[in-house]
């Protein structure tokens, strides 16, 4: 029902009716309360032994689930209120292109490169997961290597194509991203995709892999490329910054910050980014912790392939495909964005 509908999410909370997650809102499906140990079978059925066993250690299980011919589903399990609840977010069987999504054709540049760390950011539940498919999904299509994901759980299932690609699930196939980053070295990868940057170790991994000559993917919870830099380097120790910073002039490709903005016809979402692209001016920033001057440059970086959060909203605002409201409630700055609005 969530798939035919268009839904996201489905939440499922004991003595509460399922709600499907529509265009960023949620509905109801019906008025009719699931007891507790309805949802608890129900959860327990789709789990494996060790998921099962996981559950009952610390009350909460990350998964995915499919249904054959309807879809694949990242699913938490979790307790509250001493009860079972769950929620299941639907991933698309079909890999849609960079063309496909409607992002830009830099995205398809920036996949092309033979290596370094390449970020895409942004909120729980703004496409993180489907903007980095399409990337990998491209390399897939166009080059001969091999392709290595680390993901918790695995999202979108890979086919080899031109490349080989093996996929790797945090739990099931490894104990931690850090620790499958180490061995990831010794499996002989071109291309590497770390689900999520999630503590120190990972993110120290992470750069390090992308320096020995790897094209590493990865996501972060941040909005914009100079916040997304300032929280890398303040997850280290104060001695190890400048080292870090040295690291990330370096290895750093693009940040890709996105979020999904309501169309303004109510018939779905638009996805708003920003992205940042490095140039020399941008690396002797990060080097010199002059990270909150790279605004002013992703800025006036139009022919690089770049542009700011703001811009996005603003350009799609003129094209009459946002609200005002929902313009202004998702950008950085509202002072300047109404100056620009203005303008």
């Amino acid at each position: 029902m969530m798939v035919e509908r268009g839904g996201s999410d489905l939440h499922f909370k004991a003595n509460s009716p399922v709600y499907i997650r529509v265009n960023g809102k949620l509905h109801p499906i019906d008025s009719h309360p699931y007891p507790p140990q309805l949802i608890t079978q129900m959860a327990l059925s789709i789990m494996n032994p060790r998921q099962q066993k996981d559950y009952a250690e610390t009350n909460e299980c990350d998964m995915s689930y499919s249904l054959p011919g309807v879809s694949r589903f990242r699913v938490n399990v979790f307790r509250q209120s001493s009860f079972t609840g769950a929620v299941f977010r639907t991933i698309p069987l079909k890999i849609q292109t960079i063309a496909e999504l409607g992002m830009p054709q830099i995205l398809t540049k920036l996949a092309d490169r033979p290596k370094g760390l390449i970020l895409v950011t942004g909120p729980t539940g703004s496409g993180k997961s489907t903007t980095l498919a399409a990337m990998i999904d491209h390399i897939n299509n166009t080059r001969r290597e091999h392709i290595l994901t680390i993901e918790d759980p695995i999202e979108f299932l890979h086919r080899d194509k031109s490349c080989t690609i093996c996929q790797r699930e945090v739990g099931q196939d490894t104990r931690s991203f850090a620790r499958a980053l180490k061995s990831a070295l010794r499996e002989d990868p071109d291309v590497i995709l770390v689900g999520e940057l999630r503590n120190l170790e990972t993110i120290s991994m992470a750069i390090t892999t992308a320096e020995t000559g790897h094209l590493v993917f990865a996501t972060l919870h941040t909005t914009g490329a100079v916040a997304t830099i300032d929280r890398i380097i303040d997850v280290f120790p104060p001695q190890q910054q400048q080292q870090i910073r040295m690291q990330l002039s370096v290895t750093l490709q693009s940040v890709i910050s996105q979020t999904l903005v309501p169309l303004a016809s109510g018939r779905g979402r638009v996805c708003a980014h920003e992205i940042m692209v490095i140039t020399p001016a941008i690396s002797s920033l990060i080097r010199e912790n002059k990270v909150f001057m790279i605004h002013q440059i992703v800025q006036a970086g139009k022919e690089m392939g770049m542009h700011t959060l703001d811009q996005h909203l603003l350009e799609l605002y003129r094209k009459r495909q946002i609200k005002l409201e929902d313009a202004m409630s998702k950008c950085q700055f509202p002072v300047e964005f109404q100056s620009q609005l203005k303008r």
